[in-house]
């Protein structure tokens, strides 16, 4: 059916989040914390933006294997939380009989491409891609707005979405990502981390080095000891001089708070009635043509004590579920999703974003639905059979998210 959206109901849409009461709050910038935090709230969201920015040192036990040497130096643009140029090389084997090594101890959940001075004074530089890989994958930075309330949905409004066995023959089967250890998991673009604090854990471990109380281990650098140690002797205080854990429990927590408190982006409308007419048209087919079976408008969080996520509606287009994307958008396998399987992406920011796709490999929106695959084909080729101005709406609503 196709679906009628006035003037009016979109400007109910331009927020990105609504309160309890279902009254709209108002966001007015990228990066800030969300409406209605306490003072004390507040205060803990900017003591957690210092440590986000904070540039760590060997001695603060960076490294021995990194990519960068803060938070920010990658979720940066176009406000601090948000994306940068930096890539994730991340690799796995497909097995013969399917099944898949994520090739964690050898460094397969991110090849990290600088070490520290120590590290290079034994002659490594860099760490080593996977011997064994059969698939590799690139990711772009993802955005962290909004984290705190996509944590807060309450995972059976997640789970009603999924359809692993196609039972409603639209074509869209989507099901629930699991982490390593077999927990429902909402975060990630292979939908593997479990909570906000395991994806801050494993962001501090991967790219920076930093052992935290949850994540006290790296196999790969634990294998690249045992490796150097051969041949120079017990090298691990030498190259990693820092006590474990390197961050605090209250570090951690400080950059949970940092990241639960920080506000979705706000649409971008512009002014112009004729504008927010074709935007409003663009939304309309966006629904149309079935984009929305995965890239789900809105979502409700839980009960919360925190009353800036008690109940609150996020604009998120995404249903946070795994879905096929076909070979056009493959990539590397976990334990829990295939190599072609991605978490939908939440487009919620999408308008102040350059590029798109999980690699960056177009700045094309036209290009980024077309290289939609899998489960994503039928909708794909009802976008393509548009006609051009219903096609430049519905890109120029993706455009204002």
């Amino acid at each position: 059916m196709k679906q009628q959206i006035t003037t009016a109901s979109l400007t109910l849409a331009l927020v990105a989040v609504a309160c309890g009461g279902g009254e709209p709050v108002s966001v007015t910038r990228i990066g800030e914390p969300l409406p209605g935090l306490t003072e004390e709230q507040r205060q803990r969201f900017e003591e957690g933006m210092v440590l986000f920015n904070r540039v760590f040192s060997p001695e603060d036990g960076l490294g021995p294997l990194f990519n960068d040497n803060q938070c920010s130096a990658c979720h940066t643009s176009p406000a601090t939380g948000g994306t940068g140029d930096q890539f994730v090389t991340r690799m796995s084997r497909t097995l013969p009989d399917g099944t898949c090594d994520p090739l964690v101890a050898e460094g397969g959940e991110n090849v990290r491409l600088r070490a520290t001075p120590a590290l290079q004074a034994l002659g490594v530089d860099r760490q080593d891609a996977p011997a064994g890989a059969t698939d590799t994958v690139r990711f772009n930075v993802p955005f962290v707005f909004g984290m705190g309330l996509i944590e807060a949905i309450p995972e059976r409004e997640i789970r009603l979405r999924e359809d692993p066995d196609d039972r409603d023959g639209d074509g869209i089967s989507g099901r629930a990502g699991y982490s390593e250890d077999g927990r429902f998991a909402r975060f990630g673009r292979m939908a593997d981390q479990a909570t906000l604090r395991d994806f801050i854990e494993h962001a501090a471990l991967m790219e920076m080095g930093l052992t935290s109380p949850g994540r006290s281990r790296d196999a790969a650098t634990e294998a690249l000891v045992r490796a150097l140690s051969s041949s120079y002797g017990d090298v691990a205080a030498h190259i990693d001089p820092a006590a474990d854990p390197e961050l605090s429990e209250q570090d951690i927590e400080l950059l949970l708070d940092f990241m639960r408190f920080l506000a979705p982006p706000p649409r971008r409308i512009p002014d112009d009635a004729s504008e927010q007419a074709m935007i409003a048209r663009g939304e309309a087919l966006f629904a149309q043509v079935g984009c929305t079976s995965c890239h789900v408008p809105t979502m409700r969080t839980g009960r919360s004590d925190i009353a800036a996520l008690d109940r609150r509606t996020i604009a998120l287009y995404s249903d946070l579920l795994l879905h096929d994307m076909g070979p056009e958008l493959s990539g590397v396998c976990t334990s829990a999703a295939s190599r072609t399987e991605r978490r939908t992406e939440p487009l919620m920011g999408l308008g102040s974003r350059s590029t798109y796709l999980h690699d960056s490999r177009t700045n094309d929106l036209t290009e980024a639905i077309l290289l939609h695959g899998g489960e994503a084909t039928l909708v794909r080729e009802r976008f393509r059979a548009l006609p051009e101005l219903d096609r430049h709406a519905l890109i120029r609503f993706l455009q204002s998210l």
